[in-house]
């Protein structure tokens, strides 16, 4: 008789499930059939925007359907690209299909790793410093054997190179967007984290009632930049070689690839055009609702609200079909909370919970990282024992003067990207007039202007050894001021009218409340710029510009880039010691120089604290 209520209690929890998911299934099937009919039964109210909702989901099928068709059609030997501008705009959607792509593997990778690096401290001592190293590995260091690997699993098919660029993409976008993430978790004010408290909010709850919802500003602001980051490297992910080897992919990067090796001048003005285009219609369409939609979750204590508009938001907000689904989405809710509450006071007793499965998973994964790692680790080992001693002491000189370039890049941009990003930031009118131009140009590849640039620098007589400075800041600037845009926004306007009645102006106000405030940013900032530096060494230290080759006499990214020119077959072992260094000087310079400014941002200038 002892055993008698525990035995209920688990005949419960077996039948509860069930009923749960059968009740589940019921409502669902129940709020759809419901929107269905709402929005049937009074077809009047169907409007014009319907129509081209349901015309711009019926091309995106199509032309989701046309992708799939090449992903998974005969691989191409080689693929031969049409310099005529009426093929640019099936080589654009190609393009922008796969950075999608990316952006989805990115934020999933970024709420995934970010998360588990803020909650986890025992993770979180091996996860950032990894995250440090893959941002600042180049993408040519790894992308030999990725696609090579990813050719191999599918020798019959595209979709080995269609993952491998993609995945070469998501390496310029993931690392910005994570950094922000986990900083924002760790720093959320004590005030939201002592509501969270109170009401007793579970992990989940937590994460997305509170967390995200802070994280949410600066998140957009990253993906933005993120979105650019990707597009920096579209020419080398979509018309790579290695050696003798062609792996190519239709798309605008591929296009002004060929255009720079035949020096028509004209494709290429077609490819940058369609560039813009491009970004344009992506700013339009996607980030500013996205940017409006973000202001509801801003950390405002007081002060004037600044109004945002998106004309595709206002569209979308007058659509009969999304206001119908929006309502079922609601009533599913409702009831989904209601079973759930139901379901939890038939809990029995002793429940675990999820924490302490989330806490076994955690320790899982983290076991298998350490694995991987030691495993790659050991493979590594094997290649750098055939490197010399004086290779090590020619790859130390390069990461010197590349490091150097690296400062000085982040330097120069800090010093008009400050300035610039709290102005936008701070002012309505110049937010509306600049955004969109600043995300248009941020958001350009740079390596498509490097022929321009690279001819003015020839023409003007400087050397790679200075002009790689110029090229690195290109596409790195707008790390730092994306991120000081973020920082200017979210300030709250309670401390600013307190400076304008205090009289506090000038260098004075900059010092005592613009600088604290956008200081926690401004460090994020610095790290993924210098990290894009990094990264950008590869293509701005070693350039090819009208069949010759322009390199930097010292440098690691000319270096590696130089290594896997080689044919037909690359010195790998040299190409492993490179990246090594690189991942080195950049860990140790992160521990030594970033981590006590971001220790300084939570602790000094912190506003939430």
């Amino acid at each position: 008789m002892g055993f008698a209520p525990d035995l209920m209690h688990v005949g419960q929890s077996a039948a509860v499930p069930r009923q749960s998911e059968v009740s589940f299934v019921r409502m669902l099937a129940k709020t759809i059939w419901g929107s269905a009919w709402a929005f049937l039964y009074r077809p009047r109210q169907f409007r014009w925007i319907d129509l081209l909702i349901c015309a711009g989901l019926a091309g995106l099928l199509y032309g989701l359907t046309v992708a799939a068709g090449e992903w998974t059609g005969t691989a191409r030997p080689v693929v031969e690209i049409d310099l005529s501008p009426w093929a640019l705009p099936g080589y654009a959607f190609r393009s922008l299909t796969r950075g999608l792509l990316a952006y989805v593997v990115s934020l999933a990778f970024t709420l995934v790793y970010g998360y588990w690096a803020a909650k986890d401290r025992l993770a979180e001592r091996i996860l950032i410093p990894l995250l440090d190293i893959l941002q600042s590995i180049p993408v040519l260091g790894f992308m030999p054997g990725l696609v090579l690997a990813l050719v191999a699993v599918f020798p019959n098919s595209n979709i080995g190179l269609e993952l491998a660029a993609v995945l070469m993409i998501f390496t310029g976008q993931a690392w910005n967007m994570t950094f922000s993430f986990y900083h924002s978790v760790t720093s959320v004010p004590a005030d939201l984290g002592e509501v969270a408290t109170v009401y007793r909010f579970t992990a989940w709850q937590r994460f997305r009632w509170t967390e995200l919802p802070y994280a949410t500003m600066g998140l957009v602001w990253n993906s933005m930049m993120s979105m650019a980051g990707g597009w920096f490297f579209l020419m080398i992910s979509e018309a790579f070689r290695l050696g003798d080897a062609d792996f190519r992919l239709p798309g605008i990067g591929s296009y002004m690839s060929v255009a720079v090796d035949e020096g028509r001048i004209d494709a290429m003005l077609w490819a940058i055009l369609a560039m813009v285009l491009m970004i344009v219609g992506l700013d339009q369409l996607l980030w500013r609702p996205v940017v409006v939609w973000a202001q509801k979750f801003r950390v405002e204590e007081g002060g004037p609200e600044v109004r945002m508009s998106s004309w595709l938001l206002d569209w979308l907000r007058q659509s009969r079909i999304l206001s119908s689904l929006a309502e079922g989405m609601h009533r599913l809710r409702e009831r989904r909370d209601m079973l759930g509450r139901r379901t939890a006071s038939r809990k029995p007793a002793g429940f675990a919970g999820p924490r302490r499965w989330a806490t076994r998973v955690s320790a899982g994964l983290f076991v298998l990282l350490l694995v991987a790692l030691a495993a790659a680790g050991w493979d590594l080992l094997g290649l750098l024992r055939r490197v010399e001693w004086e290779e090590w002491g020619s790859i130390m000189a390069a990461a010197s003067a590349t490091l150097a370039r690296v400062l000085g890049a982040t330097a120069i941009g800090s010093l008009w990207a400050v300035p610039a990003g709290l102005a936008i930031g701070l002012s309505p009118r110049l937010s509306r007039v600049f955004q969109p131009a600043v995300q248009v140009v941020a958001s350009f590849p740079a390596p498509m202007l490097y022929p321009l640039v690279v001819g003015a620098l020839a023409w003007a007589g400087v050397s790679l050894n200075w002009g790689s400075l110029a090229l690195m800041l290109l596409g790195t600037q707008w790390y730092i001021l994306f991120n000081v845009i973020a920082g200017a926004m979210a300030m709250p306007a309670d401390l600013r009218e307190a400076a304008r009645s205090y009289g506090i102006r000038g260098w004075q106000r900059f010092a005592t409340l613009y600088f604290p405030a956008i200081f926690p940013y401004l460090v994020t900032g610095w790290v993924t710029a210098a990290g894009g530096a990094w990264n950008a060494s590869i293509v701005a230290e070693y350039v090819t510009y009208q069949g010759d080759v322009l390199s930097a006499s010292v440098g690691l990214g000319a270096k590696i880039s130089s290594v896997v020119a080689v044919r037909p077959e690359p010195d790998l072992p040299v190409l492993a010691a490179s990246i090594l260094a690189m991942s080195a000087v950049v860990v140790l310079f992160n521990r030594l120089v970033w981590r006590p400014c971001y220790r300084l941002a939570e602790t000094r200038f912190s506003l939430t604290k």
